[in-house]
């Protein structure tokens, strides 16, 4: 096997992940750390320009409040989102944190209107809304905006900024002086044979959500669909649990209803343009099963209607067999003509719909726009199906999956304070170690302005924390680093020595490449977890056999075997991911209800358990190879 040059990198700040919140964490880390003289260091798989779930641009920014005066408001506005996340995600939210990010949220707005980005607005000068907490934007170089924003604070740090791309991050460093305290994080460059050793401080991990852990409805040539990108392998919750930490939330997985195949947004269809959606038989879904939705009061007849009880109406209607789902676009323009009379208006106003169809998927999701004209579909004339996607694990969405963290000091309820080392905004149960983003568990609604906004919150933290700790100094011996450098690479030794015993490289008993374990996990975890294959549908005994078949295959990750760096990256992506998978088939175990029936539903416990509103928080002791379910409460603070 080549050799592979070991890099130290010695730094105050470490930001590991370039997406939104990796973007905004730079900007204010090196806002904070300037004055101090302390470098700030992000490190990420891809380029930032391109990276996390923003990568192709955005339509709309989901989470806005309006404090700035650009729209009417309601002078309850973040309390009010505090109720409407906690509503929407059926009862279970962080609420310090929600009210945190809420509150600040529009700063970062101002911010990406100042840097430039294109936000829709009317003749007075006010932002177009569609929805109560979404405003317009002609977003398809939303990312490269922030990301350029992130490079330009870390170029204003001279030497004490640096910015290092194409690296894969696989293990958190441990300090050997101090237990449960992070002393940084390593990694390989995926475009160079290097290793590189990062001693931070302090360090936050902003790896992204996870998907593919379960498997995509995109199958062959088009395996690499999903609504999602592709790249995002859930390391931040795999590195929390590795180390002790605890996650909330795992069994809450999303389950985002997009346009068939492309995986095209639906939001702007159905809240700008009032687009109907209705089943194979023209009947709507939506409000279509009051009977069955009573188990799930209050909230299944709350306003607005939470996402898994609008989810679960579609899981009721393809149960019945009237498939497909139909996205109407051709019934707006119907309406069009019945509301407007004069023909040179509505010449106009359909010119305007059909324009802005197509920009919503130029915007963000252009397979949405090439699916169209791939199956010689005119949106004005004809409806395009939709379909209920494959599960994803997210925390800045309809869903709240991720680290269990410390909330903001004033609001911060006491039994909460508790269960962290130290309390410091958005600090997970290890110390020296934070998330922001879906890093950050049981914090929905957060969206692209959001975790940007959530990722500032932890930078000005991050900064605090360093000063605070000015001297320490990571305890990490060498012998520690040769350890991680050798389990970095020994996928890449084993294929060099049993490479030779099968003409197929790919098929070998005494290795497994990565494609074909994620597909072994992939398969456990729809047939056993609650994938689209069972309806979004588990069980107790389902579970069982799941954890058992997924213990082997973590067993089987010390035969994980790589041909060259990019494969490697494929393997450690696909481990972090079976970590993920066993973190959410042990909460959906312990949990006894169907809390969110319409991401997944348990046969044996068809209801909402509104006795026991508790997160279900879950640790792994990776050393005794133990997983542990904790309850920790629910606890208004409004």
């Amino acid at each position: 096997m080549r050799d592979f040059a070991t890099t130290v990198v010695e730094t105050d700040v470490l930001i590991l992940g370039g997406g939104m919140s990796g973007c905004g964490a730079a900007v204010e880390a090196a806002y904070w750390a300037k004055p101090l003289g302390m470098k700030v260091t992000l490190v990420d798989k891809a380029a930032i320009d391109r990276s996390g779930p923003v990568a192709m641009g955005l339509s709309a920014i989901n989470t806005y409040m309006g404090l700035d005066g650009k729209v009417t408001m309601n002078p309850r506005q973040p309390e009010r989102f505090v109720e409407y996340v906690t509503n929407d995600q059926m009862g279970l939210m962080r609420q310090d944190m929600v009210y945190d990010v809420a509150r600040h949220v529009d700063s970062s707005v101002k911010h990406f209107d100042k840097w430039g980005l294109p936000i829709w607005k009317d003749e007075a000068g006010n932002y177009v809304k569609s929805g109560e907490w979404q405003v317009m934007i002609a977003g398809e170089s939303y990312k490269i905006l922030v990301a350029e924003a992130a490079k330009s604070a870390l170029g204003a740090l001279g030497d004490k900024g640096e910015l290092i791309e194409r690296v894969m991050i696989t293990q958190l460093l441990m300090d050997e002086k101090e237990p449960n305290k992070v002393a940084g994080a390593v990694g390989f460059s995926v475009r160079e044979d290097k290793f590189f050793v990062f001693k931070a401080k302090v360090t936050i991990c902003l790896l992204g959500g996870a998907v593919h852990v379960f498997r995509p409805r995109s199958q062959g040539e088009g395996f690499g669909r999903s609504w999602m990108p592709p790249f995002v392998n859930g390391s931040v919750y795999a590195l929390v649990l590795e180390n002790g930490g605890e996650l909330t939330q795992m069994d809450n997985t999303f389950v985002p209803p997009r346009f068939k195949d492309s995986y095209g947004p639906v939001g702007t269809f159905f809240l700008l343009f009032k687009t109907p959606a209705l089943n194979g038989y023209g009947e709507p879904y939506v409000g279509g099963y009051p009977n069955e939705l009573k188990a799930w009061d209050p909230y299944a007849s709350a306003k607005p209607t939470p996402t898994p009880m609008r989810n679960y109406e579609m899981v009721l209607c393809a149960k019945e067999g009237k498939l497909p789902f139909l996205m109407h676009t051709e019934k707006v323009v119907e309406r069009y003509k019945q509301e407007i009379t004069d023909p040179k208006e509505l010449k106009k106003k359909i010119k305007l719909y059909e324009s802005e169809a197509w920009e919503d998927f130029l915007d963000m999701s252009i397979q949405g726009a090439t699916n169209w004209a791939a199956h010689n579909i005119d949106p004005l004339e004809k409806p395009m199906e939709l379909q209920m996607s494959d599960s994803v694990f997210i925390g800045s969405h309809a869903c709240s999956s991720g680290a269990w963290c410390c909330g903001p000091a004033d609001l911060m309820p006491k039994e909460y304070a508790e269960t962290f080392p130290e309390q410091y905004n958005c600090m997970t149960t290890i110390k020296g170690l934070f998330t922001a983003g879906c890093g950050v568990g049981a914090c929905a609604h957060k969206f692209s302005s959001g975790s940007h906004v959530q990722g500032r919150i932890v930078g000005k933290a991050v900064v605090k924390y360093a000063n605070d700790h000015k001297d320490y100094v990571p305890a990490v011996s060498d012998a520690q680093i040769a350890k991680l450098k050798e389990t970095v690479f020994k996928p890449m030794a084993l294929f060099e020595e049993k490479k030779g015993f099968t003409t197929q490289a790919d098929v070998n008993p005494n290795y497994i490449v990565p494609h074909n374990y994620l597909f072994r996990l992939q398969k456990i975890m729809g047939e056993y977890c609650g994938g689209w294959e069972t309806n979004y549908g588990t069980s107790d005994k389902l579970l069982e056999i799941g954890i058992w078949k997924l213990g082997m295959l973590l067993e089987d990750t010390e035969k994980l075997a790589a041909k060259d760096s990019h494969e490697l990256m494929r393997g450690w992506e696909a481990y972090h991911r079976a970590i993920v998978g066993m973190a959410c088939a042990h909460t959906r175990l312990a949990r006894k209800e169907s809390r969110w029936p319409g991401y997944y539903y348990k046969y044996d416990y068809l209801k909402l358990d509104t006795g026991k509103n508790v997160f279900l928080n879950v640790k792994w002791d990776k050393a005794k190879n133990e997983w542990s379910v904790l309850e920790r409460p629910m606890i208004s603070i409004l």
